[in-house]
């Protein structure tokens, strides 16, 4: 029996007013992704890429189609079932790593953990065993300030894991480093995603970090009129 898809797109319409008219972002968007599959999502600037990643978190509204996000109707889900995906099913990773600037390392880390309810020596072994895995360990005591970029985005990628998502959700993860750290980033982010047996869906500009991923979803900007 072939796997049920960790996500399902179906004819997603998306649009923005601009002046009088409106503009179609997002037009008949069709995919599945499956559990433990990486997919990059490529295309120009305005193409939709971010936007598609906000409407499957269920941050903004569609005009149109289906988005089923493990297990939840995202576009008919109320704002408590919205928010409890978003912290309990989906790990976010964005271009800026938005850590908590008067937090520790480790603090960062229990943030998704704490924001559910959950405090004690669980979530901070837990912690631990993220942040060694991302090769961060000996700097759980330290403050966002006192880290170089790739740092900053390694524990990035150990607080989006904290509550064993099922999706992650990256944005441009790799867009603010050099080509050595973003492949680094990358592979922590992949070996990581998928050893939690996690589907991992990733925005990038980056074609040669795109080609490593199981697969790409290309999109294009909708012509006026379409």
């Amino acid at each position: 029996m072939s796997p049920k898809p960790i996500l399902y797109v179906e004819q997603l319409e998306k649009s923005y007013k601009v002046g009088d008219a409106r503009q179609k972002v997002l037009h008949h968007l069709t995919f599945s992704l499956y559990p433990k599959e990486v997919m990059a999502v490529v295309g120009e600037s305005g193409s939709g890429k971010s936007t598609l990643l906000n409407l499957i978190a269920g941050l903004d509204p569609f005009d149109g189609g289906t988005i089923t996000s493990c297990g939840v109707d995202v576009g008919k889900a109320s704002d408590r079932t919205l928010a409890q995906y978003r912290n309990e099913e989906l790990g976010f990773i964005f271009q800026f790593h938005f850590l908590l600037e008067d937090f520790t390392v480790l603090e960062n880390v229990c943030m998704p953990a704490w924001l559910a309810g959950r405090r004690g020596a669980t979530v901070d072994a837990r912690a631990r065993y993220l942040l060694d895995a991302v090769g961060m360990a000996n700097k759980e005591k330290s403050l966002p300030a006192r880290l170089s970029g790739g740092e900053r985005q390694r524990v990035a990628v150990a607080r989006a894991l904290m509550n064993r998502p099922k999706l992650i959700l990256a944005d441009e993860p790799t867009g603010s480093l050099d080509g050595y750290h973003a492949q680094n980033v990358f592979r922590l982010m992949v070996d990581l995603t998928l050893a939690e047996e996690g589907s991992l869906l990733l925005v990038t500009h980056d074609l040669q970090l795109a080609k490593r991923a199981s697969r790409q979803l290309e999109l294009t900007k909708v012509l006026a009129g379409s």
